[in-house]
């Protein structure tokens, strides 16, 4: 393994100089002293390519040269963008006026060297120059390595956030729905719908990543009424009446963006267009645009799966039950969007994976991609 006196001699250099005997001189001394990757050049219009494919970790720069000269050069280096940002400069002149210096350090350049050049001084001072970029370098790629480790631990939480969630919607589904399918097939429909309305994807993906957990509040509902083989007493409807605002209670509370939106779904997913729903009695707009979603997923998933109490519908009566209910039961305007989904793909099982819900547009279809892929 080089020590780092070697790794510094390794580094890229490139110089600049319109006297051929100024750049003879300058490889002949930084050889001399080790240095292997010195690229020199007379011609000042060889500069930026020059940099732009070696790549340097120094420049050697004169200032008074034909065509270009180093200021004009500082400045094009210093407008740069991507790899030539942050190279250092050593300026090489023989003009040491005060006005000279500081116009070229309010251009970029790191240091000076004085013609005619000293050579221990030349090499001290490269040596310098690139003992700093090379710390530098170094610091960049260690917060570089820092950032993706943030990164990486920043997703296996999310991952594990939402895998939480995905388990507490299954915990509300798991006594009433034996396949515990509903909650993600719920999810999948509510994102699709609000694509289809023309919400944005983030927004239709958060849509469908908070609709799993409407039904939490059953976690407060007795198994003897959520499996009761036959109807429901009034008593008995009263009591599953309640998990809506159960479930709000449960959500409550919370900064994130997700758990806000479920708390707004699990509060109004049984609140009708026309009023007559509960809990609040809330009628058309005065419904939350997500509940009135997941409302429409809920009974139509509901009505074509079997439960205790009823055997499945065919697909064919579902939908005409569901633009039944529009202007009455649901929203106008998200019974149109329902219909003009594929219904069959909407009842197809989950991948046992967590849903991901990435909601993407192909011509005038709407479409899933990602984890949450049917199979």
């Amino acid at each position: 393994m080089h020590s780092e006196k070697e790794d510094l001699r390794d580094l890229p250099i490139v110089a600049v100089d319109d006297e051929d005997a100024n750049v003879l001189l300058l490889r002949r001394v930084l050889e001399r002293a080790g240095y292997t990757g010195l690229t020199t050049t007379t011609d000042p219009t060889e500069v930026l390519p020059l940099v732009d494919e070696h790549r340097p970790r120094l420049v050697l720069l004169d200032l008074h040269m034909p065509r270009i000269d180093g200021f004009e050069l500082l400045e094009r280096l210093g407008a740069s963008d991507g790899d030539r940002d942050g190279v250092p400069i050593l300026v090489l002149t023989a003009d040491i006026t005060e006005k000279a210096k500081r116009r070229a350090l309010e251009l970029g350049a790191r240091d000076f060297l004085n013609k005619p050049i000293d050579h221990v001084e030349l090499v001290l001072r490269v040596r310098n120059l690139l003992q700093v970029q090379h710390l530098q370098d170094r610091l960049l790629e260690h917060n570089a390595t820092l950032e993706e480790e943030v990164a990486a631990r920043t997703r296996d939480l999310e991952v594990a956030r939402l895998e939480v969630l995905d388990r507490l919607a299954l915990a509300g589904e798991y006594r009433d729905d034996d396949t515990q399918q509903h909650a993600w097939r719920i999810g999948r429909s509510s994102a699709l719908m609000a694509a289809e309305l023309g919400l944005g994807r983030e927004q239709a993906e958060l849509i469908g990543r908070a609709a799993p957990l409407h039904d939490i509040g059953k976690l407060g509902v007795s198994d003897a009424i959520l499996r009761k083989p036959g109807p429901l007493s009034e008593e008995d409807f009263e009591c599953v009446k309640r998990h809506a605002a159960i479930g709000a209670e449960i959500l409550a509370g919370s900064s994130s963006a997700l758990l806000q939106m479920a708390q707004i779904i699990a509060l109004s997913h049984h609140e009708r267009w026309d009023g007559s729903g509960y809990p609040n009695g809330l009628a058309g707009e005065a419904i939350p645009l997500p509940g009135r979603i997941a409302a429409v997923a809920d009974v139509f998933d509901a009505l074509t799966h079997e439960r205790p109490y009823k055997h499945a519908w065919e697909v064919d009566e579902a939908v005409a039950e569901i633009r039944r209910g529009s202007g009455s039961q649901f929203d106008p305007a998200v019974v149109e969007a329902f219909l003009r989904l594929d219904h069959n793909t909407l009842l197809t099982r989950m991948s046992p994976e967590r849903p991901a819900f990435q909601v993407r547009r192909v011509g005038a279809a709407t479409k899933l991609a990602g984890a949450g892929r049917v199979r």
